[in-house]
């Protein structure tokens, strides 16, 4: 006999899955596309367009609660993140199909680094990253794909 109580946990457990879930998916990655209309499964995902046009923002809010700034060409190729708060983003989720190219120069950095802040640079992803546990912020671009105009400044 099925205990009564029991299923509304259940309900709840798929739910709760469900929606983190949807939220993962509702980013992409380095070099994808970003939506050029909101997408209504994530709130506060409507793009933004900045520079005269020349980028197109949205912030997003992951699963550790932490903003996302995700940036795009005019074009719709994500070329830049940005985030901030209290964990460290997927960054093999953000970095798509340049997390190795990122983690042959992270491995590649010397041992004396500092162990709260890093800056990886390599011909096709720059990923800058740091600060003190609960408090991570940091960015990463692809330098070949800025617009005319822009620099790695503009993603704030």
């Amino acid at each position: 006999m099925p205990n009564p109580s029991f299923r509304p946990t259940v309900n709840a457990c798929v739910t709760v899955l469900i929606l983190l879930l949807g939220n993962a998916d509702a980013r992409a990655e380095l070099g994808g596309t970003m939506p050029n209309e909101a997408d209504p499964a994530v709130a506060g995902a409507s793009p933004q367009t900045l520079l005269n046009g020349a980028l197109r923002m949205r912030t997003l809010t992951d699963a550790g609660n932490t903003t996302l700034n995700e940036y795009a060409s005019s074009t719709g190729q994500i070329i830049a993140y940005t985030w901030q708060g209290p964990t460290m983003p997927d960054l093999r989720a953000l970095l798509g199909k340049y997390v190795d190219s990122y983690r042959a120069g992270a491995a590649a950095l010397t041992a004396g680094g500092n162990l709260h802040t890093s800056r990886v640079v390599r011909p096709d992803v720059i990923v800058e990253s740091g600060g003190p546990m609960r408090g991570y912020a940091g960015r990463a671009w692809l330098p070949a794909a800025l617009p005319p105009g822009i620099t790695s400044n503009d993603f704030r």
